[in-house]
């Protein structure tokens, strides 16, 4: 099959996945920790592939890498705490992403009675469980059942585009 330059008409070759990478990257997204109490002790990451699903039943997904030593830890727990960071969790998010340390000795954060974790100063919060989880590519689709939120109105999102970090004009 034959791609097109949208901008020109002209045949151009396919594209790679770092070529993908950079057009996704044109969609820009919130990010989320995903975090539990698992085992007496807190893991969690940092997700930028977060939407909402339905309202009835209230279900949200996150997508997770089939590579993430993270998630199965996680898919464990009883609930999972999920926290859109707000603009100023850049260094949330960097702590979330990084291997082999201790992200939670960096992170202010709260347990709720259920073993969700969630991260304080974030703009909004789910605690929900695993509902479902659907193998896709390289990714896991992680349908979660919300069972509690919140909202700070006051506090505006970290948002993710452009493979950078961004602040909405407000």
């Amino acid at each position: 099959m034959t791609v097109y330059d949208i901008t020109n008409g002209r045949p151009r070759p396919a594209f790679d996945t770092a070529r993908l990478r950079q057009v996704f990257g044109a969609f820009p997204s919130g990010v989320t920790a995903v975090a539990a109490i698992v085992d007496g002790v807190p893991h969690g990451l940092a997700a930028s592939s977060f939407t909402s699903v339905s309202l009835d039943p209230a279900l949200v997904s996150v997508c997770v890498a089939q590579t993430s030593t993270t998630w199965p830890v996680l898919e464990r727990a009883t609930k999972l705490g999920v926290s859109v960071l707000s603009a100023d969790q850049e260094h949330e998010t960097t702590v979330l992403s990084t291997k082999g340390i201790d992200r939670f000795a960096q992170l202010d954060w709260q347990q709720t009675p259920e073993g969700g974790v969630l991260i304080e100063r974030a703009s909004a919060w789910f605690e929900t469980s695993v509902h479902q989880v659907v193998p896709a590519g390289d990714h896991f689709i992680v349908l979660l059942k919300v069972h509690d939120l919140d909202i700070d109105e006051a506090a505006h999102p970290l948002i993710f585009h452009g493979s950078t970090f961004r602040r909405l004009a407000v």
